[in-house]
């Protein structure tokens, strides 16, 4: 398959329905050490575990977005040409900035989605953070709730190790946020891909029960 980004479909013998989802990692400087090394483990793991099914590496779409500062590493692939990006760990926490160019990256993939007559299943946005936000985040947290209501969007928030879960948990108001056991990224990440998985195999639209969290989440 080729791959064009001006205009011109990416994937022009692909017309499956299409799930987006963008990893929106913390990669702040108490992020550094242990945490960083098992994060980059974690997503080394879903970039092969996603690939194994082959109707979800027709469907799922992946991005990677970090911050500290914000940094758009990946855009929107198919699942079938992802490549685990390398993360560092640098900087502050600025989470509302990076909450809100997640959320308008996904509305600039549906846009594209509806302007190729491309079905979707509702976009997935994965936080992982080990902090608080450095920024102002009230604004974002509210576009989080309007699209959650709207059944626009799936968001996840994981707290790793110190991170606020007060804070998390009024960003993720429809979606209790969840801590992460120890560094359990790699158990994580094997969730998220079976979840899609799932969700690409399903007819969009339908309702798709999620496996507990109980390996990787202090529930």
């Amino acid at each position: 398959m080729t791959t064009e980004f001006q205009g011109q479909v990416e994937y022009p013998d692909n017309f499956e329905p299409r799930c987006a989802c963008m990893l929106l990692l913390d990669t702040s400087g108490s992020m550094g050490g242990e945490p960083i090394r098992e994060l980059n483990e974690g997503i080394r793991v879903f970039a092969e575990e996603i690939k194994k099914d082959p109707l979800t590496r027709l469907r799922l779409e992946v991005a990677v977005t970090t911050f500290g500062p914000v940094n758009p590493m990946q855009s929107f692939v198919a699942a079938d040409e992802f490549t685990a990006p390398h993360l560092s760990a640098n900087g502050g926490t600025p989470m509302g900035e990076a909450i809100n160019h997640a959320l308008d990256e996904i509305e600039k993939r549906k846009q594209y989605y509806l302007s190729h007559n491309l079905e979707y299943y509702r976009p997935w946005v994965i936080l992982m953070t080990d902090g608080a936000p450095t920024d102002s985040w009230n604004a974002s947290a509210n576009r989080i709730t309007q699209l959650e209501n709207g059944k626009n969007l799936i968001f996840f928030a994981i707290g790793v190790e110190n991170a606020d879960m007060n804070i998390l948990n009024q960003i993720s108001v429809k979606r209790e946020a969840l801590k992460l056991k120890g560094l359990s990224f790699a158990e994580f990440f094997l969730w998220l891909s079976n979840s899609l998985s799932q969700v690409s195999q399903s007819i969009p639209g339908d309702s798709v029960p999620l496996e507990s969290p109980r390996g990787w989440a202090e529930v």
